[in-house]
Protein backbone atom coordinates (compact mmCIF):
# COMPACT_ATOMS: atom_id res chain seq x y z
CA UNK A 1 0.00 0.00 0.00
CA UNK A 2 2.60 2.38 0.98
CA UNK A 3 4.80 1.48 -2.86
CA UNK A 4 1.27 1.94 -4.64
CA UNK A 5 0.86 5.60 -2.43
CA UNK A 6 4.46 6.74 -3.52
CA UNK A 7 3.83 5.28 -7.20
CA UNK A 8 0.79 7.34 -7.91
CA UNK A 9 2.31 10.58 -6.12
CA UNK A 10 5.51 10.01 -8.14
CA UNK A 11 3.44 9.52 -10.91
CA UNK A 12 1.10 12.64 -10.08
CA UNK A 13 4.33 14.94 -10.27
CA UNK A 14 5.44 13.74 -13.53
CA UNK A 15 2.21 13.95 -15.11
CA UNK A 16 3.26 16.89 -17.75
CA UNK A 17 6.40 14.94 -18.44
CA UNK A 18 6.07 10.90 -18.21
CA UNK A 19 9.11 9.43 -16.99
CA UNK A 20 10.11 5.49 -18.42
CA UNK A 21 11.38 4.93 -14.41
CA UNK A 22 8.06 6.00 -12.47
CA UNK A 23 6.14 4.09 -15.14
CA UNK A 24 8.38 0.92 -14.46
CA UNK A 25 8.18 1.11 -10.90
CA UNK A 26 4.13 1.51 -11.41
CA UNK A 27 3.76 -1.55 -13.44
CA UNK A 28 5.70 -3.70 -11.27
CA UNK A 29 3.23 -2.33 -8.37
CA UNK A 30 0.18 -3.39 -10.37
CA UNK A 31 1.73 -6.65 -10.84
CA UNK A 32 2.58 -7.43 -7.57
CA UNK A 33 -0.79 -6.46 -6.15
CA UNK A 34 -2.07 -9.49 -8.64
CA UNK A 35 0.82 -11.76 -7.76
CA UNK A 36 0.02 -11.05 -3.99
CA UNK A 37 -3.70 -11.69 -4.67
CA UNK A 38 -2.78 -15.05 -6.38
CA UNK A 39 -0.55 -16.42 -3.18
CA UNK A 40 -2.96 -14.91 -0.55
CA UNK A 41 -5.48 -17.67 -2.57
CA UNK A 42 -3.25 -20.23 -2.52
CA UNK A 43 -2.66 -19.90 1.42
CA UNK A 44 -6.04 -19.32 2.15
CA UNK A 45 -6.69 -22.94 -0.13
CA UNK A 46 -3.75 -24.92 1.86
CA UNK A 47 -0.47 -26.53 1.68
CA UNK A 48 -1.35 -28.39 -1.59
CA UNK A 49 -2.74 -25.11 -3.43
CA UNK A 50 0.32 -23.62 -2.80
CA UNK A 51 2.28 -26.60 -4.44
CA UNK A 52 0.28 -26.63 -7.47
CA UNK A 53 1.18 -22.85 -7.91
CA UNK A 54 5.11 -23.01 -7.57
CA UNK A 55 4.76 -26.34 -9.38
CA UNK A 56 2.93 -24.15 -12.28
CA UNK A 57 5.97 -21.68 -11.71
CA UNK A 58 8.67 -23.82 -12.22
CA UNK A 59 6.91 -25.04 -15.29
CA UNK A 60 6.87 -21.77 -16.94
CA UNK A 61 10.42 -20.67 -15.49
CA UNK A 62 11.88 -24.18 -17.10
CA UNK A 63 10.04 -23.33 -20.39
CA UNK A 64 11.13 -19.70 -20.60
CA UNK A 65 14.59 -20.82 -20.21
CA UNK A 66 14.37 -23.91 -22.72
CA UNK A 67 13.18 -21.16 -25.28
CA UNK A 68 16.32 -19.37 -24.66
CA UNK A 69 18.82 -21.90 -24.95
CA UNK A 70 17.81 -23.84 -28.74
CA UNK A 71 18.07 -27.50 -28.28
CA UNK A 72 18.10 -29.73 -31.11
CA UNK A 73 15.74 -32.71 -32.11
CA UNK A 74 17.47 -35.29 -30.17
CA UNK A 75 17.39 -33.85 -26.62
CA UNK A 76 13.32 -34.60 -27.47
CA UNK A 77 13.23 -37.48 -25.14
CA UNK A 78 15.55 -35.45 -22.20
CA UNK A 79 13.20 -32.66 -22.44
CA UNK A 80 10.06 -34.38 -22.40
CA UNK A 81 11.49 -36.17 -19.50
CA UNK A 82 12.39 -33.20 -18.35
CA UNK A 83 9.06 -31.52 -18.24
CA UNK A 84 6.37 -34.30 -18.01
CA UNK A 85 8.35 -36.76 -15.11
CA UNK A 86 10.79 -34.88 -13.15
CA UNK A 87 9.04 -31.78 -12.53
CA UNK A 88 5.70 -33.57 -11.44
CA UNK A 89 7.61 -35.66 -9.59
CA UNK A 90 9.93 -33.53 -7.62
CA UNK A 91 6.47 -31.82 -6.31
CA UNK A 92 4.81 -34.83 -5.83
CA UNK A 93 7.52 -35.65 -3.31
CA UNK A 94 6.99 -32.54 -1.38
CA UNK A 95 3.01 -33.26 -1.32
CA UNK A 96 3.36 -36.40 -0.09
CA UNK A 97 6.22 -35.12 2.60
CA UNK A 98 8.99 -37.18 1.35
CA UNK A 99 11.90 -35.52 2.29
CA UNK A 100 14.49 -37.94 2.10
CA UNK A 101 13.89 -38.49 -1.99
CA UNK A 102 12.78 -34.89 -2.46
CA UNK A 103 16.77 -33.89 -1.57
CA UNK A 104 18.09 -36.23 -3.89
CA UNK A 105 16.01 -37.14 -6.68
CA UNK A 106 16.93 -34.18 -9.35
CA UNK A 107 20.93 -33.75 -8.59
CA UNK A 108 21.01 -37.59 -8.49
CA UNK A 109 18.78 -39.32 -10.42
CA UNK A 110 17.60 -36.82 -13.11
CA UNK A 111 20.71 -35.72 -13.79
CA UNK A 112 21.91 -38.90 -14.63
CA UNK A 113 19.27 -39.95 -16.57
CA UNK A 114 18.86 -36.38 -18.39
CA UNK A 115 21.90 -37.09 -21.01
CA UNK A 116 21.10 -40.83 -21.22
CA UNK A 117 18.28 -40.08 -22.72
CA UNK A 118 20.38 -37.57 -25.01
CA UNK A 119 22.73 -40.37 -25.86
CA UNK A 120 20.91 -42.54 -26.85
CA UNK A 121 19.53 -40.50 -29.90
CA UNK A 122 23.54 -41.18 -31.34
CA UNK A 123 23.79 -37.31 -31.64
CA UNK A 124 27.14 -36.21 -30.66
CA UNK A 125 27.23 -32.52 -31.69
CA UNK A 126 27.94 -29.93 -29.17
CA UNK A 127 27.12 -32.71 -26.59
CA UNK A 128 28.08 -31.45 -23.44
CA UNK A 129 26.88 -28.22 -24.49
CA UNK A 130 23.18 -29.16 -24.67
CA UNK A 131 22.83 -31.56 -21.78
CA UNK A 132 24.37 -29.01 -19.27
CA UNK A 133 22.10 -26.70 -20.88
CA UNK A 134 18.81 -28.88 -19.71
CA UNK A 135 20.37 -30.23 -16.78
CA UNK A 136 21.05 -26.69 -15.27
CA UNK A 137 17.66 -25.29 -16.42
CA UNK A 138 16.16 -28.42 -14.69
CA UNK A 139 18.01 -27.90 -11.83
CA UNK A 140 17.80 -23.64 -11.53
CA UNK A 141 13.79 -23.70 -12.62
CA UNK A 142 12.60 -27.07 -11.27
CA UNK A 143 14.92 -28.53 -8.25
CA UNK A 144 15.86 -24.86 -6.64
CA UNK A 145 12.20 -23.17 -7.23
CA UNK A 146 10.93 -26.10 -5.52
CA UNK A 147 12.97 -25.14 -2.00
CA UNK A 148 10.15 -22.82 -1.36
CA UNK A 149 7.07 -24.55 -0.83
CA UNK A 150 9.70 -27.36 0.96
CA UNK A 151 9.56 -24.84 3.42
CA UNK A 152 6.00 -26.82 4.26
CA UNK A 153 7.66 -29.90 5.15
CA UNK A 154 9.80 -28.84 8.09
CA UNK A 155 8.64 -29.53 11.53
CA UNK A 156 9.34 -26.01 13.32
CA UNK A 157 10.35 -26.02 16.66
CA UNK A 158 8.45 -22.99 17.86
CA UNK A 159 6.21 -22.51 20.43
CA UNK A 160 2.68 -23.61 19.58
CA UNK A 161 3.78 -25.77 16.15
CA UNK A 162 2.91 -28.87 17.66
CA UNK A 163 -0.71 -28.38 17.92
CA UNK A 164 -2.84 -29.78 15.20
CA UNK A 165 -3.32 -27.64 12.37
CA UNK A 166 -1.12 -24.80 13.70
CA UNK A 167 2.19 -26.48 12.10
CA UNK A 168 1.29 -25.40 8.23
CA UNK A 169 -0.12 -22.17 9.24
CA UNK A 170 3.44 -21.36 10.90
CA UNK A 171 5.19 -23.32 7.74
CA UNK A 172 3.06 -20.89 5.34
CA UNK A 173 4.16 -17.74 7.24
CA UNK A 174 7.14 -19.13 6.89
CA UNK A 175 7.12 -19.22 3.33
CA UNK A 176 5.41 -15.86 3.17
CA UNK A 177 8.30 -14.35 5.04
CA UNK A 178 11.34 -16.02 2.77
CA UNK A 179 8.96 -14.22 -0.57
CA UNK A 180 8.05 -11.11 1.07
CA UNK A 181 11.90 -10.27 2.12
CA UNK A 182 13.39 -11.40 -1.25
CA UNK A 183 10.87 -9.61 -3.25
CA UNK A 184 10.93 -6.64 -1.44
CA UNK A 185 15.05 -6.52 -0.95
CA UNK A 186 14.91 -6.52 -5.18
CA UNK A 187 12.55 -3.68 -5.01
CA UNK A 188 14.05 -1.86 -2.50
CA UNK A 189 17.53 -2.29 -4.51
CA UNK A 190 16.15 -1.17 -7.79
CA UNK A 191 14.29 2.13 -5.60
CA UNK A 192 18.10 3.14 -4.04
CA UNK A 193 19.72 2.53 -7.09
CA UNK A 194 17.68 4.77 -9.54
CA UNK A 195 17.72 7.18 -6.41
CA UNK A 196 21.39 6.83 -4.91
CA UNK A 197 23.29 4.39 -7.04
CA UNK A 198 26.69 6.01 -8.32
CA UNK A 199 29.00 2.44 -8.38
CA UNK A 200 28.48 -0.22 -10.69
CA UNK A 201 28.53 -3.75 -9.06
CA UNK A 202 28.81 -5.59 -12.70
CA UNK A 203 28.53 -3.54 -15.67
CA UNK A 204 28.66 -5.87 -18.53
CA UNK A 205 26.55 -8.88 -16.39
CA UNK A 206 23.85 -6.47 -14.88
CA UNK A 207 24.04 -2.25 -15.56
CA UNK A 208 21.13 -1.51 -13.46
CA UNK A 209 23.05 -3.44 -9.81
CA UNK A 210 24.68 -1.07 -7.90
CA UNK A 211 26.78 -0.81 -4.55
CA UNK A 212 24.65 1.53 -3.22
CA UNK A 213 21.70 0.02 -4.37
CA UNK A 214 22.96 -3.73 -2.91
CA UNK A 215 23.64 -1.86 0.31
CA UNK A 216 20.99 0.57 0.97
CA UNK A 217 17.92 -1.66 -0.83
CA UNK A 218 19.84 -4.54 1.30
CA UNK A 219 19.89 -3.09 4.64
CA UNK A 220 16.46 -2.03 4.45
CA UNK A 221 14.86 -5.69 3.60
CA UNK A 222 17.16 -6.66 6.45
CA UNK A 223 15.13 -4.48 8.85
CA UNK A 224 11.53 -5.41 7.49
CA UNK A 225 12.41 -9.10 7.73
CA UNK A 226 13.89 -7.96 11.30
CA UNK A 227 10.25 -5.99 12.06
CA UNK A 228 8.72 -9.34 10.66
CA UNK A 229 9.77 -11.95 13.27
CA UNK A 230 7.05 -12.22 15.23
CA UNK A 231 5.96 -14.67 12.23
CA UNK A 232 8.77 -16.56 12.29
CA UNK A 233 10.45 -18.82 15.01
CA UNK A 234 13.38 -16.73 15.01
CA UNK A 235 14.33 -13.84 17.51
CA UNK A 236 14.67 -10.40 16.45
CA UNK A 237 18.70 -11.10 16.21
CA UNK A 238 18.11 -14.39 14.21
CA UNK A 239 15.41 -12.78 11.90
CA UNK A 240 17.81 -10.29 11.07
CA UNK A 241 20.89 -12.89 10.10
CA UNK A 242 18.37 -15.01 8.40
CA UNK A 243 16.82 -11.73 6.51
CA UNK A 244 20.73 -11.05 5.77
CA UNK A 245 21.16 -14.24 4.16
CA UNK A 246 18.23 -14.16 1.84
CA UNK A 247 18.94 -10.81 0.57
CA UNK A 248 22.66 -11.87 -0.05
CA UNK A 249 21.63 -15.00 -1.97
CA UNK A 250 18.35 -13.34 -3.64
CA UNK A 251 21.32 -11.00 -4.94
CA UNK A 252 24.03 -13.33 -6.14
CA UNK A 253 21.38 -15.39 -7.86
CA UNK A 254 19.73 -12.07 -9.84
CA UNK A 255 23.38 -11.86 -10.86
CA UNK A 256 24.15 -14.89 -11.83
CA UNK A 257 21.54 -15.25 -13.98
CA UNK A 258 21.80 -11.89 -15.53
CA UNK A 259 24.68 -13.15 -16.59
CA UNK A 260 22.97 -16.14 -18.48
CA UNK A 261 20.68 -14.26 -20.29
CA UNK A 262 23.07 -11.63 -21.30
CA UNK A 263 25.10 -14.84 -22.84
CA UNK A 264 22.16 -15.61 -24.61
CA UNK A 265 21.82 -11.93 -26.18
CA UNK A 266 18.48 -11.62 -23.98
CA UNK A 267 17.18 -8.44 -21.81
CA UNK A 268 14.28 -10.82 -20.33
CA UNK A 269 13.60 -13.91 -20.03
CA UNK A 270 9.89 -13.71 -20.71
CA UNK A 271 7.13 -11.58 -21.22
CA UNK A 272 4.78 -13.02 -18.91
CA UNK A 273 4.22 -10.27 -16.26
CA UNK A 274 4.23 -6.94 -17.40
CA UNK A 275 7.00 -4.32 -15.55
CA UNK A 276 8.63 -7.81 -14.81
CA UNK A 277 9.67 -9.35 -17.49
CA UNK A 278 9.13 -13.44 -17.39
CA UNK A 279 8.31 -15.92 -14.50
CA UNK A 280 12.45 -16.65 -14.21
CA UNK A 281 12.69 -13.08 -13.97
CA UNK A 282 10.80 -12.93 -10.64
CA UNK A 283 12.44 -15.97 -9.21
CA UNK A 284 15.86 -15.98 -10.01
CA UNK A 285 16.27 -14.31 -6.93
CA UNK A 286 13.89 -17.52 -5.34
CA UNK A 287 15.83 -19.68 -6.97
CA UNK A 288 18.74 -19.28 -4.70
CA UNK A 289 17.67 -17.85 -1.75
CA UNK A 290 15.07 -20.86 -0.98
CA UNK A 291 17.41 -23.60 -0.88
CA UNK A 292 19.60 -21.76 1.76
CA UNK A 293 17.00 -20.43 3.44
CA UNK A 294 15.53 -24.08 3.63
CA UNK A 295 18.78 -25.79 5.24
CA UNK A 296 19.71 -23.08 7.47
CA UNK A 297 15.68 -23.16 8.92
CA UNK A 298 15.69 -27.21 8.71
CA UNK A 299 19.44 -27.43 10.31
CA UNK A 300 18.45 -24.93 13.17
CA UNK A 301 14.60 -24.43 13.92
CA UNK A 302 13.46 -28.04 13.22
CA UNK A 303 12.13 -29.87 15.99
CA UNK A 304 14.81 -32.53 15.64
CA UNK A 305 17.02 -29.74 15.71
CA UNK A 306 15.91 -28.04 18.78
CA UNK A 307 15.78 -31.11 21.13
CA UNK A 308 19.67 -31.58 20.03
CA UNK A 309 18.56 -34.92 18.62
Amino acid sequence: MLASLIGGVLAWRARGAPNPTVSNLNQRIVAWWWMVAVLGICFWLGAGATVLLFAFASLIALREFVTLTPTRWSDHWALVAAFYVVLPVQYWLIWSDWYGLFAIFIPVYAMLALPVLAAFQGDTDQFLERTTKIQWGVLICVYFISYAPALLLIDLAAPGAATPGHGSERNLMLLFYLLLVVQISDVLQYVCGKLFGRTKLAPKVSPSKTVEGLVGGGLLAIGVGTALHGFTPFTPLQAAGMSAVIVLAGFLGGLALSAVKRSLGAKDWGQMIEGHGGMLDRLDSVCFAAPVFFHLCRYFFSAPAAAGL
